[in-house]
């Protein structure tokens, strides 16, 4: 199987698993979990469950951990914790639908980004799939989102669309010998660590609540849509999402990114019973639509691949065994 094909279906899988947050976090919000306190939760529990697929992974070379310990720093304290603390605060302030519209434009960010680095005009492939994909985007969220709202939350909602394009970046680096699995789960035990500072420090509410909870019609334990949340939404998720990103390249990978609003309102439509609507099913498809536009990035792969040299080919090795 081609590393792209490979690579597209980690995307896939990763949008699909944090497309379930929202359904089963929802029952924990409704019985009194604050929302930080949830996204802590989710990020420290995820990150022991992929402790021991960390050390597996590593084999002894802590070396690499070093090498990458700016990707770590980026994933955890940008990628987790300052994209959930903006995204959080945004929400605070504005509807939620009108803030992932603004953190979902991250996708655009980056070929923004790149347009203006390298002075060289997207090629048209990629600026209509930019359109057609924010079209759908809008659609499945719903145009309601688009509305005059607080100017400082619309800045804390794209402060939180610039920690989801610094998400792909990082999961797009080269590896240098660290496993897309160590990257995740390091990266999430350090991004809850510092979300739960900020509630020590009491910027943030943290409220949990241990009783039983309304999920799929029957009554559960608290643990049961955490625990949920925590393996699928959170430590698949990002695990898939990173070695995704290694293969696909930030551009790609972010766009089939956009992919988590249309599994997230089927999952709400399956778990919570809330309507999907033949609009939402358009957006869809323009977003499909905008991904199987949006051309791969030549050198993503190549990035993947073990060098012919002795010593690289060792670093880069597990990289590919994960």
């Amino acid at each position: 199987m081609k590393p792209q094909t490979v690579g597209l279906l980690a995307a896939v899988t990763s949008a699909a698993t944090f497309g379930t947050s929202g359904a089963f976090i929802k029952p924990l919000l409704e019985s009194g979990w604050s929302p930080a306190a949830a996204v802590t939760a989710r990020a420290l529990i995820a990150g022991l469950l992929l402790l021991p697929f960390v050390l597996v992974s590593l084999r002894g070379r802590w070396d690499a951990l070093w090498r990458g310990r700016w990707r770590i720093l980026g994933m955890g304290v940008i990628a987790v914790a300052f994209t959930q603390l903006s995204y959080f605060a945004a929400i605070s302030r504005i509807p939620v639908s009108t803030a992932l519209l603004v953190e979902y434009l991250a996708p655009l960010l980056l070929v923004l980004w790149v347009w203006a680095t390298t002075r060289r005009t997207p090629r048209p492939a990629v600026l209509i799939g930019s359109a057609l994909a924010v079209g759908g985007l809008v659609l499945v969220i719903g145009p309601g989102a688009l509305q005059a709202v607080d100017p400082a939350g619309i800045m804390l909602a794209f402060a939180a669309a610039i920690g989801c394009a610094v998400y792909f970046v990082v999961a797009a680096r080269p590896a240098d010998g660290l496993p897309p699995v160590a990257l995740a789960g390091v990266g999430l035990l350090l991004g809850g660590a510092v979300l739960g500072l900020t509630g020590l420090a009491g910027i943030v509410p943290m409220t949990v609540t241990f009783g039983d909870v309304t999920m799929l019609g029957t009554v559960a334990p608290w643990y049961v849509p955490l625990a949920v949340v925590a393996v699928f939404a959170t430590a698949i998720a990002y695990a898939t999402g990173i070695f995704g990103s290694s293969l696909l390249g930030s551009r790609l990978a972010s766009f089939v990114g956009l992919l988590e609003v249309v599994f997230a309102s089927i999952f709400a439509w399956l778990v919570v019973h809330e309507s999907l609507t033949p609009l939402q099913m358009v957006g869809g498809a323009l977003i499909l639509a905008g991904i199987a536009s949006i051309p791969a990035e030549p050198s993503a792969p190549a990035a993947t691949e073990p060098s012919p040299e002795p010593a690289a080919e060792a670093r880069s090795a597990p990289v590919l065994a994960d």
